[in-house]
């Protein structure tokens, strides 16, 4: 019967950490792989750049249209989309369940929806791909803490993916919407577009292709967080082992060969 000797067992621990690093980067990868925006705070009363980013989840099918819905009870009074090459985009305005008041003015009627809807076939995501659709939206609602902006994507193959499940407490749903967290208003002016919110949505840029790669680290998720810590601890075990197996080697060599 063969022994496990501990220069063995030190060379095991480092494989299995380092094997362990690849799934953690897949699993952190995979969980947030879905419509987000960023920036994911806009201060109230701004008008915020808003960037939508929709990842291709289909092995086989492309997106061929993105929606997005805009809340009512607290609307958007002013809504400008952002050109995509290959795509065209339509906002399209309802009446309010009840009129609001916005900056003394009586509202009735307000952005409903956004839709994007590609040109034709080639211009859709393609598998393994992602685009980015960026807005214009203001002025930001006060009274609220959060905005869910749910998205509708649609594939080539007819397949219809809803991202309109709000999260409760820690965990996140299967389809969680894009949500937008409204901070309040500073006193040097956030309502003319120049308070915190246009510096956290100076990084959303410009839409398809030419915007910043900051953009793609702008909302702070759960899953990516966990997925962060995880890969820590591998790389920790990765080092822990690959010293185990060094101070092993060197006890080994300084009492001669190993008995079998």
């Amino acid at each position: 019967m063969s022994t496990i000797t501990p220069a063995l067992r030190a060379r095991r621990l480092a494989g299995a950490a380092a094997l362990s690093l690849p799934a953690l980067v897949l699993g952190a990868a995979a969980a947030s792989a879905h419509v987000t925006v960023t920036p994911d705070a806009a201060e109230a009363g701004s008008y915020a750049t808003l960037t939508f980013k929709v990842p291709n989840e289909s092995a086989e099918a492309s997106t061929t249209a993105v929606q997005i819905d805009l809340p009512a009870d607290t609307p958007f009074t002013s809504v400008s989309v952002e050109p995509v090459p290959g795509w065209t985009a339509e906002v399209t305005r309802a009446p309010l369940p009840e009129p609001v008041e916005v900056h003394g003015t009586t509202v009735t009627e307000a952005p409903a929806s956004i839709e994007w809807t590609a040109d034709d076939p080639d211009a859709g995501i393609a598998p393994g791909e992602f685009l980015r659709f960026s807005v214009s939206a203001g002025a930001v609602p006060e009274g609220v803490e959060e905005i869910l902006l749910p998205a509708t994507q649609t594939y080539s193959d007819g397949e219809v993916v809803a991202w309109d499940q709000a999260a409760s407490g820690d965990a996140e749903p299967e389809h969680p919407a894009p949500v937008l967290q409204v901070v309040p208003a500073t006193e040097d002016g956030g309502h003319d577009g120049h308070g915190a919110a246009s510096s956290t949505t100076g990084s959303a840029g410009a839409g398809a292709g030419g915007q910043a790669a900051a953009d793609d680290g702008g909302s702070t998720t759960l899953p990516l967080a966990l997925g962060a810590a995880g890969l820590g601890l591998g790389l920790v075990g990765a080092v822990t082992g690959v010293v185990a197996l060094a101070r092993t080697r060197a006890t080994a060599g300084s009492s001669g060969p190993e008995q079998r």
